[in-house]
């Protein structure tokens, strides 16, 4: 999602929830994703994941960003919409279980994504995955070719 601020390109990105990102920060920031499902478009993935991990429904028309490989080899295709939200209000996110603490037998619940946020495009850029800066850089683009 990203959104237009006087004048200035600003992004979405999300924070993946759960312990082991509780201290990371810089760098770990992503688009919101997830897996596809058998016989699922992509681009339906992509709506059903990005509203699955932040509460938010798009709406196109949507840019096709094409697609990255992240660092651990899952790729990530990304398509962009221009969207708006009120960073006042806390994001409604699924949850995973997982076993917390390493090793000690018990079944925690997280949320996916903790938190969420509109960053300018420099800023997102130090934020994000460092695989997923190609997907800003495509977005600046098209917008640009769009917007003059």
């Amino acid at each position: 999602m990203y959104r237009w601020r006087g004048g200035r390109l600003e992004v979405f990105l999300a924070h993946p929830g759960g312990p082991c990102f509780a201290r990371k920060d810089e760098g770990h920031w992503t688009v919101p994703k997830g897996e596809i499902e058998p016989g699922e478009e992509l681009l339906q993935a992509a709506i059903r994941e990005f509203t699955e991990e932040v509460g938010i429904q798009p709406k196109g028309p949507f840019l096709e960003l094409g697609s990255i490989r992240q660092k651990g080899g899952k790729i990530v295709h990304a398509w962009a919409f221009a969207g708006d939200w009120d960073e006042r209000q806390p994001i409604r996110s699924n949850h995973f279980e997982m076993e917390w603490p390493p090793h000690s037998g018990k079944r925690l619940t997280f949320p996916e994504v903790d938190r969420a946020r509109f960053f300018s495009l420099a800023e997102a850029s130090g934020a994000i995955k460092g695989t997923q800066v190609a997907l800003l850089q495509r977005l600046a683009e098209l917008l640009r070719a769009d917007h003059g």
